[in-house]
């Protein structure tokens, strides 16, 4: 060949050596150099429904806000390819008008539609669709919109399947309920129609009823808001209202208790606190946790003056919680049931679904319930979530070393017969425990860090776990237990443990958690725990248990319950929420 043609071809071969290497690299799906190599060679030949990692970059680089999701964005683009998720050809896919109507009604969901409107989608789609199809910057423009339904998607989809802060990266909000692990990339798969889930997903619905129902209260405060919401009540000279009272500020009660009636102020019989106003009041009680004696004042007066706005945020507080309970309530290896304790409510429920349908279609019926007493403020029992494994009849109580240093250690100096006294021994800390004479002990010494010994309470009735307990393994070192203190119950406030949870009816919980163990009915375990030795019973499948933090839900029935912050992280939570 003629050596000038040579000379003329040599930059031809090095070009078709370039896209050569590249058709090798896609292959082998380097998807994301393709953007760059394309950029150095001058070239322009993404088509139509493509984007790719460089373009992704330098855009987001444009969007700050954008930012915190990138390894999600590159992750759906990188699963398909890095076609487009929202076109179909040329045309923007139905999902994309469904997105923009989630996100204009966000503030539904107790969110901020205008953290969402990064960029002007709307304005965008209506410039897009206005180009002619052989406009060179209609495919620019294609990508940009493709990438930034994808990334509003995941700004939104984060909050709202997530929340809006990490419990687990602020250590001023205490949650150590497992985390709600969702793989957003993937959920969008399925909004897309590309992959299907259980969950509804495609809806932009939430997880979880207890959520959708805070959801729907959420909106009725709000329209009590847009009304003035309810005026204070104020007793004036009175102590307390009730049976019989007359006057205006009964007709404030009737007011504030029936916000949407039309009450004619003219009328005597308004003014009068009647049996339908006291059973009124009492309803009222219910919900907020107080003793239902039909009477205003004390509490009653001062949950009632709390303003709607207060009670709106402490919806939008708790909505932000069912965000951080995880998806699938149960794994999939235990049988579908848990138990359920609400602290602020003092409660515990019990909660099953035996059938085998689809895990977002389950349907958890209540199945028990009862009071429960928790851990004084000082001594708060913490939120968390586990799996419980033992139930212990006749139970040695050993004492933590806290309470040792604390309480046992004052009590021996001021008399060296306490532990006798309480039935407590001291041993060693081993598997086979040797006893320890107490009076050998310095206690004027004992600290909670330096005790050698375990102080244990022998099972009987003076035990401090009473009859039994439940044993979920934490490293809180809390668990179920019985009480001898049964009277304690009858409290409306029951805040009085060291942060272990008391059940008012330890029996029902131990037929049901070991009624797939039929030698171990109820006699059995009677005659077990009248023997006074300590038995361990391992259960044949472990059983899910939360501890959580609750101040609002609403019941079965639709009613809206509010309970008072007994620990103080609501008002934590508020801070992070609405500072």
């Amino acid at each position: 060949m003629n050596p000038f043609i040579q000379e003329k071809l040599r930059p031809i071969a090095l070009v078709i050596l370039c896209l050569t290497s590249l058709a090798s690299c896609n292959k082998s799906g380097d998807k994301k150099e393709e953007g760059g190599v394309k950029e150095i060679l001058g070239l322009n030949t993404l088509a139509a429904s493509e984007t790719d990692s460089l373009y992704i970059k330098n855009y987001i680089s444009k969007h700050k806000q954008f930012k915190e999701h990138e390894d999600l964005i590159y992750l759906f683009y990188g699963d398909r390819d890095y076609k487009l998720g929202w076109f179909k050809g040329s045309d923007l896919v139905p999902e994309s008008e469904k997105l923009i109507s989630t996100l204009d009604n966000a503030a539904q969901e107790g969110l901020d539609p205008k953290e969402y409107k990064v960029v002007a989608l709307d304005e965008m789609i209506s410039r897009y669709n206005e180009m002619g199809r052989k406009d060179s910057a209609r495919l620019d423009l294609q990508q940009q919109i493709d990438i930034a339904l994808t990334a509003t998607y995941f700004n939104y989809a984060s909050d709202f399947y997530k929340g809006r802060i990490n419990p687990n990266d602020v250590k001023q909000v205490q949650w150590g309920v497992r985390n709600n692990k969702i793989k957003l990339h993937k959920a969008l798969q399925t909004i897309l129609k590309e992959r299907e889930s259980t969950y509804p997903y495609y809806e932009f619905e939430a997880l979880h009823k207890g959520y959708a129902d805070l959801r729907n209260a959420l909106q009725q405060y709000r329209a009590l808001e847009e009304k003035g919401g309810w005026a204070k009540i104020e007793l004036g000279n009175r102590k307390m209202l009730e049976r019989g009272d007359t006057g205006t500020v009964v007709l404030s009660l009737r007011k504030r208790l029936n916000p949407d009636a039309q009450i004619n102020a003219n009328d005597p019989a308004m003014r009068q606190y009647d049996d339908k106003l006291v059973a009124q009041v009492k309803t009222f009680q219910e919900l907020h946790g107080i003793v239902p004696d039909g009477k205003v004042g004390g509490n009653t007066l001062r949950m009632m003056n709390v303003p709607v706005e207060d009670r709106i945020q402490q919806i939008m507080m708790n909505m932000e919680r069912w965000r951080w309970i995880p998806k699938r309530l149960v794994p999939k290896s235990l049988d579908q049931k848990y138990i359920w304790v609400n602290i602020p409510e003092y409660k515990l429920y019990v909660y099953e679904d035996p059938s085998n349908s689809p895990e977002a279609e389950r349907s958890y019926k209540k199945t028990l319930e009862m009071n429960v007493i928790v851990g004084k403020t000082m001594h708060s029992t913490p939120i968390f979530s586990d799996k419980m494994e033992y139930v212990v009849l006749a139970p040695f109580w050993n004492v933590p070393n806290s309470i040792v240093e604390k309480e046992i250690a004052p009590a021996m100096l001021r008399n060296p017969g306490y532990l006798a006294g309480q039935n407590m021994e001291v041993v060693t800390k081993e598997k086979n425990p040797k006893q320890i004479d107490p009076s050998s002990i310095d206690w004027s010494s004992v600290t909670e860090k330096d005790f050698p010994y375990m102080v244990r309470q022998r099972p009987g009735p003076k035990n401090a776990l009473g009859t039994m307990k439940f044993l979920f393994p934490n490293e809180h070192a809390v668990y179920l237990h019985d009480t001898p203190s049964g009277s304690l119950f009858s409290q409306t406030q029951r805040g009085f443990s060291h942060g272990c949870v008391r059940l008012e009816r330890p029996m029902d919980l131990a037929q049901y958690v070991l009624k797939d163990m039929p030698e171990w009915n109820e006699s059995r375990i009677q005659e077990t725990i009248r023997g006074g030795e300590e038995i361990w019973i391992t259960l044949p499948k472990k059983v899910q248990v939360y501890l959580v933090y609750f101040t609002s839900w609403v019941d079965d029935d639709g009613n809206v319950h509010f309970r008072d912050d007994i620990y103080g992280h609501d008002k934590r939570l508020e801070q992070e929420l609405f500072s």
